[in-house]
Formats: C-alpha cells, structure tokens, sequence
C-alpha cells in the first residue's frame, strides 16, 4: 500500500473527518491521522455525551413537576449516576462507531498514531502516546500506523484542550475539566464552577438537575459574555430561581483544601471591589476556556505563523507554508463543531478547484448553549450593533404570550430581532427558551439568503408552534405585532 495521498488530514473530530469524507467525495486520495479517538472531543467527550446528560436532567426535571401537567408519579424519581454516566458513554460510542463505518464507505484510510510534520508535504506518525483519557472503545485494528507519509496538501485538525489557570489546575480529582465532569464516578452534594461560557453553563444545568447544590463564578459582568446582555438577563434569573447561585465580576483567585487529605475544596471567591468569600464544595469544574493543540506537531520546524496559540490562516485555511492548512478549534475561534466542519468543506473545495468557493462568514455562524433555559444566537448583539454606528430596529416577543410555550408549561423566555433600520437586512437573533437552538436555524437561513423583514412578514409559520415567536418578534420591530 502506498503511502502517497493527495490530502492527509491530521485528526479526526468533527472537522477532520467530515473534510476527510468530503475530500473522497470529489475523488481525492484521502487518510486522516487520529491518536486517540474517532471524532474527536466533539463525539466522545464535548458535544454530543453532553446533550445526552442533559436529555436524562431535562427528563429528571420533568418529572419533578410532573403535577404541573397534571400527573402523579407512583414512587420517587431518582437518578442513578452510574445509568446516566452509561447510556452517555453508549450514545458517544454509537456516533463513534458511526465514524468508522464512514471512513470505511468512503475509502478513506485511518493512520493510527501522533503525527508529525517533518518537512513540507510529510509527516511522520510515531506510536500513540497513552491519553490522558482513555477512549470509550478499544483502539481498533488497521493495517495502517507508524511510518512516513506524504500529500500535496496537508490539513491540520487538531482541536482544542481544556484551558487550564495558574495554580488551579485540574487535578481530575477535586478539580475537574470536562472530563471528570462527564463520567463522575459519584454525585457531589455541591460544586464550585469556574467560568460561565456554554461549557461551563451547560455542567452546571446538569449538575443542579442533579440536586446538586451549584455555585457559578464569573469574571464578567453578565454569564454566557458573547450573548446579548437582555437574553443573558433572563437566563440568570431563570438559573437562580432553579436554584443555581451566580457571582459575576469575581475570579477563583485559588483553591485550596479544606485539610490534609479532605475530599472537598474551598473556593477563595475575590470579587471586583477586592472582597473574598470562600466557598467550600466538594468539587469543582474549571470552565475557562479552551486552547489550540498546537504543540509538538512541528509547526516550528517548518515556521507555521501561529497566533494566542491558534495557527493563522486566511479565508480557505491556508497557512502562510504552501501545501498546509489548518481548520477548526486549532485554527482560532469561534470555536464550534460546526465552524470545524464548515471550514473544512469550504478549504476541500479550494484544494479541489471547485468555482465560487467563498470564504466563511463568521457573523453567520450560530452558537447554542444547551442549558435549561436554552440560549441559541446568530449575529449581532444590540451592544455591538450600536458600537458600529448602526441605526437599528429591535423586536422582541416574549414566550409566556405563545399558545404552544404555555402549553407545553414553558412559558419563560424571549425571542429578540436586530434589523438595519435603512436596508431591513437581519442583523442579529438571540433567543432564551425552550428548544431555542432548534428554532434559531430558520433565522440562520434567513440571513444567508439576505432576507428583509418584508420578506419574513409574508412568511407563514404554522400554528400552534414556538417558531411563531420568531414572526411576531420581527413585526415587533416594527410596530406591527399581533399576539401581544
């Protein structure tokens, strides 16, 4: 078997492995590298195990309020962590076998082990090193691993880690990354979590599902900071009247243990005017972000330009080194399985040849964070709207007026529509509700298309629906609502 590709592909999260098919699809030679396991962060250990957690705490708290609707419960619903934590792990190793059935469809070849750039249109894959976090299933068998290799067009797809502070490193014992998170092996009674971005927000959630008592610290004035300030609003107050307690404009400035050998922390919280509460717990997350997987690829050896630990690239993932290109997490924010795929078809297609490839446009690129309430976005924020001048018409349409929301007993919420007051184009959508990152595609699409409010007016949406809400929220901005 040769070892000659026309594009070899380092990693095989969502990025990777959706550019690896899409490279066979248009007749390229194609093998992606993996050292861990298929899919990546997204499928074995981010995206998708967590979304199944939270499906078991939506149920939990379904159930909980079960009289609500109008039910009795014959017995007590408890959840038992160890069946959570399972049917978690069989949902990722499903999607993971999923992976190898198309790579396997597709004709692509699967090198198994750590690569390595040796020189331009080269790599070299040496024995995988054992990870950090062994993957669900076994490493499988293939005629493919350690050896040279070599492609006119090598893309790398390497990922992203947990961002770790100074002196508040996971220990994957008492502090945790989403790792440990993911499978615990008991269910603390409380927990300390650092950071209120989606990662951080969507653990809590499920934590305080759990019955879990959840303290969420963050640096910024508002929790979810890239969200508009009125939906972030809402979400807070509906978190804390769970139960969830929130300190912003603070920092876990260090942890320390209660005693010797104790299996719990104390938080020292330093809040803006320079105060400090301590906060014992019996864990705690660390949410702070995550980092490009840069290291120890050998993008020194051939001067790859890299930025804050990202590599750099132009519109079609190109680096500044001929015949390599980077996409996803590694190559910068925002940092989102579905930026990875997308900026991987678009650099394929260029490798390809294929017409009228464009670059991505980051404005247009929806983020969701699948916490109860749910938060979806695309867009502008009204903040960042006015900070370029913009003259804008906002809309907004409130959940506890839809005829669906309140019967489904889901009547907290608002939908919210930015529009460029002289054109009409659709700016900005930011939503807080139930399923709102489902609805939120239908105004993705709209944007896309270059839709005008006109347009979205004479659009019919069926009744009774949540989507609705999206409707009336556009003629809300402009003085035409109906059902309010």
């Amino acid at each position: 078997m040769s070892n000659a590709y026309d594009v070899i592909i380092i990693g095989s999260g969502p990025g990777g492995y959706v550019t690896a098919i899409r490279a066979a699809q248009l007749g390229l030679k194609t093998a992606i590298v993996e050292r861990e396991h298929l899919g990546g962060i997204c499928l074995n250990w981010g995206c998708i195990p967590t979304k199944a957690l939270l499906r078991s705490a939506e149920i939990l708290d379904h159930a909980n309020h079960a009289k609500s609707y109008g039910l009795t419960l014959n017995g007590t619903m408890t959840a038992d962590v160890k069946d959570v934590v399972a049917r978690s792990r069989g949902v990722s190793a499903r999607l993971n076998g999923g992976v190898a059935f198309l790579m396997k469809k597709n004709k692509i070849d699967v090198i198994w082990g750590e690569a390595k750039l040796s020189k331009p249109g080269e790599i070299l894959v040496g024995k995988t090193a054992k990870p950090a976090v062994q993957p669900q299933n076994p490493v499988p068998k293939g005629v493919l691993g350690e050896g040279t290799y070599t492609a006119k067009h090598i893309i790398v797809a390497t990922g992203a880690r947990p961002r770790a502070l100074p002196g508040i490193e996971p220990d994957g014992k008492l502090i945790w990354t989403y790792f440990e998170a993911m499978k615990p092996d008991f269910m603390p009674k409380s927990l300390v979590v650092m950071g209120s971005g989606a990662i951080g927000i969507e653990f809590a959630s499920f934590y305080r599902s759990m019955g879990v008592d959840v303290t969420v610290v963050e640096l910024m004035a508002n929790i979810m900071p890239v969200e508009d300030v009125e939906i972030s609003t809402i979400a807070r107050k509906a978190l804390e009247k769970r139960g969830m307690k929130i300190i912003t404009e603070a920092k876990v400035s260090k942890v320390s243990k209660v005693e010797k050998g104790a299996n719990s922390i104390t938080a020292h919280v330093e809040t803006k005017d320079g105060k400090v509460q301590q906060i014992t717990a019996d864990r705690l997350i660390s949410a702070v972000g995550v980092q490009g997987n840069i290291e120890n690829l050998g993008l020194e050896t051939l001067g790859v330009k890299t930025d804050r630990g990202c590599i750099v690239i132009d519109g079609y993932g190109k680096t500044n080194v001929p015949g390599l290109y980077a996409i996803g997490d590694v190559a910068g924010p925002p940092m989102l399985a579905h930026k990875a795929e997308h900026e991987g078809v678009i650099c394929i297609e260029k490798i390809a040849g294929l017409p009228n490839v464009h670059p991505m446009n980051k404005s247009m690129i929806p983020g969701c964070t699948y916490c109860n309430p749910q938060v979806a976005s695309v867009g502008l924020t009204e903040a960042k709207a006015k900070e370029q001048g913009r003259d804008i018409r906002v809309g907004r349409y409130s959940f506890n007026a839809n005829g669906k929301a309140i019967a489904l007993g889901e009547d907290n919420g608002m939908i919210k529509t930015i529009f460029d007051k002289k054109t009409g184009e659709l700016i900005g959508a930011h939503m807080v509700g139930a399923e709102v990152t489902e609805l939120i595609q239908g105004f993705v699409v709209a944007m896309n298309l270059e839709t005008t409010e006109e347009e979205l007016m004479h659009t019919i949406f069926p009744h009774p629906t949540l989507s609705e809400m999206m409707k009336e929220s556009v003629l809300d901005a402009y003085g035409k609502v109906l059902n309010a």
